[in-house]
């Protein structure tokens, strides 16, 4: 009997990614076939995000767009997984009937389980942790992984419904994490992306203060690995040991830092505590400390009670910082949030006008921080042939994480994903930028 096609659609977040990896990977050892194509699955499985209202919606269209595969005969079983079924299950399998399971953010590592011996789906306490051991299937190219460190969250921010979702904060042990990347690192990979959900939290429910830059210490010594990328810094959490660390060569000088707004009003309702002068402070700080790093935040606007006064002060505050890189997401109204008692008077237009507003400023402010990278010369980690061309290679520096912050394309040479290689920029633009590699093989 041939085995069983197994075909996985991951929405979401890098961390909702590692748990498809992980799912696969077990599903592949229970002796089924993985395949990328939904249409040529027996058995399709959706991840699910959960966390604002438009990752809601990419996951309904996405579950319903595979009900139809089921419906016409395509696939036998259609499987949702993840936030937005751990959340929403009980109502999902009343509205839903073309889905035979929902599991939730607990039921990552006996998914297998669950598919082979119908076993009733009775827990749904979101307490699964991931380690070294556990069978995972990468998604990303095979020059770089994401880690998961930990999961779950152990702070109330008032927008954020992820610690019910995710349950508390639970870090993985830092042998167990360097298990994982020696592992990786022996594969091939070359760039490792940590994230959690607060990476500075890291260690803390273990009893170990300065856990993350401690781990990092250790991550630098295994020779595979090229750049270790932190991702999701908490602001109040950032400590002098842990900015040592993004001295080493290993550590890309990259700091991706969430603050969700500027003024002190809107922060103390969000429970995020700090305010323009104390975040102004902190980036000085890192600057300070590290001048040539790069720097990434997210901004949330359209919050309750957020009047014009304080979205001028983000507004200012982002002209004034000059980001690197930055996300703008409008306030999503969350029941079982801290906000969700608060009334959610701004317009979804005035919302979208603040989105936009922000969005034209970082866009002149990232053209200006692209081009002060002009004439210098970058170690660029080689992702591949550009999508849209076969003339040109992309790849990312130390700058740059995946997906996110913009590529460089390299105009001249042969060179395969993995490959390092030191690439002088000539051109740059919004993004990304252009150079040709400094004693290269021409095509």
């Amino acid at each position: 009997m041939n085995p069983k096609k197994v075909g996985m659609l991951s929405l979401g977040c890098a961390k909702n990614l590692v748990d498809s990896e992980v799912m696969l990977g077990s599903l592949k050892k229970d002796g089924y076939q993985l395949t990328a194509k939904a249409e040529d699955a027996d058995i399709v499985i959706v991840n699910t995000c959960g966390f604002i209202d438009s990752a809601k919606e990419e996951s309904i269209d996405a579950i319903l767009e595979m009900g139809e595969l089921k419906k016409s005969g395509q696939v036998e079983k259609l499987i949702v997984t993840g936030c937005l079924s751990q959340r929403y299950h009980e109502a999902m399998e009343r509205d839903i009937p073309e889905v035979d399971l929902f599991l939730g953010t607990g039921h990552t590592g006996d998914i297998a389980t669950y598919l082979s011996k119908r076993t009733p789906v009775q827990h749904w306490e979101p307490d699964f942790l991931y380690s070294a051991t556990s069978e995972r299937v990468l998604s990303t190219p095979g020059h770089s992984a994401y880690v998961k460190i930990s999961e779950g969250c152990n702070h109330s921010c008032s927008f954020c419904i992820i610690p019910k979702l995710r349950g508390p904060h639970r870090s993985r042990t830092r042998e167990d994490i360097v298990q994982e990347v020696t592992r990786l690192g022996r594969q091939g990979v070359r760039e490792i992306n940590l994230v959690a959900q607060d990476s500075t939290y890291y260690g803390k429910d273990l009893g170990i203060r300065n856990g993350l830059a401690e781990l990092l210490e250790e991550l630098c010594q295994i020779n595979s690995i090229d750049w270790i990328r932190v991702h999701y810094l908490y602001p109040h959490e950032v400590s002098d040991h842990l900015l040592e660390m993004f001295a080493h060569p290993k550590v890309c000088s990259y700091l991706d830092i969430p603050l969700q707004h500027a003024s002190q009003s809107v922060l103390k309702s969000m429970k995020r505590g700090g305010n323009r002068s104390s975040y102004s402070r902190f980036l000085d700080q890192i600057r300070k400390a590290r001048p040539n790093v790069f720097i990434r935040s997210s901004f949330i606007v359209g919050y309750p009670g957020e009047t014009e006064a304080d979205f001028a002060e983000l507004v200012s505050f982002v002209r004034e910082q000059e980001f690197n890189y930055l996300g703008v997401f409008t306030y999503s109204h969350e029941e079982g949030t801290g906000a969700y008692d608060l009334s959610d008077t701004i317009s979804d237009e005035l919302k979208q006008e603040r989105l936009h507003q922000i969005m034209s400023l970082q866009r002149d402010i990232s053209k200006k921080k692209c081009a002060q990278l002009k004439g210098q010369t970058l170690d660029v980690l080689v992702e591949g042939v550009h999508p849209e061309t076969e003339l040109l290679l992309q790849g990312r520096h130390q700058g740059q994480a995946p997906d996110v912050d913009g590529d460089v394309f390299i105009t001249e040479g042969i060179y395969k994903p993995g490959d390092m290689v030191p690439v002088t920029i000539e051109e740059t633009y919004e993004y990304d930028m252009a150079g040709r590699v400094i004693g290269g093989i021409d095509v």
